[in-house]
């Protein structure tokens, strides 16, 4: 297939090396001009995934119009830049199929991705799909073992998708259940703030056991609120994913967390980062959306309060210990 990746970060790249291993033609487009000149003369990466090579059978572009060229678009694209970038760049999905690879909730709109291509640029949502799961962009463009799950209301696409991306370090499951996908890819990003302010106050194991898994029950209260299918968040979007996020080395939100727990403030983190923490953005949609629809999100509401509210992040961690007591499922 021609497949055109939109955003050319270390997931987008990633993602066209997947693509371009199972021979389709792809193009790999970025709205920095300079950067696209640089990734043509060295064939790296460099800012986001240094070492690793891009083939010259990646098309690198910064021309929207190159990128309309195709039978398939993946956005890659951070979630809160996906409506300017549709906007001012007039990408065309009339026709085509589109992957959201894309992680968070929009600001202001509460939409999720899907939610937000439909609004902009008015896909049909048999033909979307969303590719999601733990994934980090660092071990996929060094081919270790990875697995995700494409998820379209058109079981047909999901399993069209399933098969483009699908290679032997990359395996594909498919869903029928999208709201379940995104949210599950969305809100364990707010939670892995929070297990990077665990590892920041230098608590334990079972400290991050306990908000993994309490925030999982968040994750899937929202979702099944929402419409999502409860067993989704026992999978690759759901667990699989906040386990990756919250433990690993390379996780943005993780490590926005932990700087906040040792002092820093998030305007200084913001300026030390290459490359968006989508669970910064995420954690003030995802608590007023809680709030719109009477979800009760302990951890998210916290998180929420240290990044926005100055919260010290010892006094939250009391406050979610000392909550009035509960049964476990409920």
């Amino acid at each position: 297939m021609k497949i055109s990746v939109l955003g050319a970060g270390g997931w987008g790249t990633a993602l066209a090396l997947v693509l371009s291993g199972n021979d389709h033609a792809v193009t790999l487009w970025a709205r920095n001009e300079d950067s696209i000149a640089q990734m043509r003369r060295t064939r790296i990466n460099s800012a986001y995934l240094p070492g690793v090579v891009i083939p010259e059978t990646i098309n690198l572009t910064h021309d929207a119009s190159e990128a309309n060229a195709a039978d398939m678009l993946v956005i890659a694209i951070p979630t809160q830049f996906i409506r300017p970038a549709f906007v001012d760049y007039g990408f065309d999905a009339e026709g085509k199929i589109v992957v959201s690879t894309s992680k968070g909730i929009e600001r202001g709109t509460l939409m999720r991705v899907s939610e937000v291509l439909k609004d902009t640029a008015g896909i049909e949502m048999k033909n979307f799909a969303a590719l999601t799961g733990p994934s980090h962009a660092e071990e996929v463009a060094r081919t270790l073992p990875t697995t995700v799950v494409a998820a379209s209301e058109n079981e047909d696409i999901a399993k069209l998708v399933q098969r483009c991306f699908t290679r032997s370090t990359f395996r594909v499951y498919h869903s029928t259940d999208v709201i379940g996908a995104e949210l599950g890819g969305a809100v364990k990003n707010v939670i892995a703030i929070s297990a990077g302010i665990v590892d920041g106050l230098g608590m334990g194991d079972n400290t991050k056991a306990a908000l993994i898994t309490r925030g999982l029950a968040e994750i899937t209260r929202l979702g099944i609120a929402l419409g999502a299918q409860p067993m989704t968040f026992s999978g690759l979007s759901g667990l699989g994913d906040l386990i990756v996020t919250c433990a690993s080395r390379h996780s943005r939100n993780r490590s926005v967390g932990e700087q906040l727990a040792k002092g820093k403030t998030l305007d200084q983190i913001h300026r030390e980062m290459q490359q968006v923490a989508e669970g910064v953005f995420s954690s003030e949609s995802v608590y007023a959306l809680s709030k719109k629809i009477g979800v009760e999100m302990p951890i998210a509401h916290k998180v929420y309060e240290v990044l926005f509210e100055d919260k010290p992040a010892p006094q939250a961690m009391y406050e979610l210990m000392t909550r009035e007591m509960k049964p476990e499922q409920w």
